[in-house]
């Protein structure tokens, strides 16, 4: 195919109309490119290409993946140095884009940490989603090869998940607390949800408090994560693990 050329001054379109003539049509140049294409057309093959739908596409594509490597670059950012040290200059040195193209993408610092809460979120829900053993009894040994998977994704993470949240709520803004406070709170809802399927199907003692052995199985992962990130991740998580959780499951087994 050959290769048209777009220049400021001048756009020849050319046309191809009955009896191979051929116009050179400036108004059809301005309706093509106010619709945002660009129209190919020679004898019995008419094509059109660059339409807006594709470009709009691939807009929104690139953004998403440009919102993303800014998220990211701050979640290292902030696991590095800590969250007082983050910076609209430093992501985008991260990122390796410049300050005004990150402000194209957020609004500001805290718009960031938004959406870096929001991703945090949605991936820690996703570790441990009751839809990973659908349509089979949810046993102890279920939830246990549920919660270790779970270690297993953190450890590749580097466990910046809830580090990155421990930073964000040092940073004393009401705003982000309540934030970080409704994703907790999720999270351990997701865990009671898995132990009152257990309780459902025999596995988990129906006389157990709920809310509070939730609350203990997250106080186990969160405290786990802390002190092997403190370690710089000396020991493995999952072995660790195995030993807290024969303790855990004592508690809430059925008698």
């Amino acid at each position: 195919m050959a290769n048209y050329h777009v220049s400021l001054d001048l756009f020849i379109a050319v046309h191809y109309v009955s009896r191979q003539r051929w116009l050179i049509s400036l108004k059809l140049f301005r309706f093509l490119t106010a619709n945002i294409c660009v129209v190919h057309c020679f004898p019995g093959d008419a094509r059109s290409i660059f339409h807006r739908r594709s470009v709009v596409v691939q807009k929104r594509e690139h953004t998403e993946v440009r919102q993303q490597q800014i998220v990211d670059a701050a979640a290292i950012l902030i696991f590095k140095y800590g969250s007082e040290h983050l910076t609209v200059k430093k992501i985008a040195a991260e990122v390796g884009i410049s300050e005004a193209a990150i402000y194209r993408h957020f609004k500001s610092k805290k718009s960031i940490i938004t959406f870096l809460l929001s991703h945090i979120e949605e991936v820690l829900l996703k570790d441990i989603s009751p839809e990973t053993v659908a349509g089979e009894p949810v046993t102890l040994d279920v939830i246990e090869k549920i919660v270790r998977a779970h270690f297993s994704t953190i450890g590749v993470r580097k466990g910046i998940s809830f580090q990155v949240i421990a930073e964000i709520i040092s940073l004393g803004d009401k705003k982000l607390n309540k934030q970080a406070s409704r994703t907790i709170d999720k999270y351990i809802s997701r865990l009671h949800e898995l132990l009152s399927d257990g309780v459902r199907d025999g596995a988990v003692r129906e006389d157990i408090d709920l809310e509070a052995a939730a609350t203990l199985l997250f106080g186990l992962i969160q405290g786990l994560v802390n002190i092997w990130s403190l370690s710089e991740g000396k020991f493995k998580l999952t072995e660790k693990y195995a030993s807290l959780w024969r303790v855990y499951r004592e508690a809430v087994a059925p008698r």
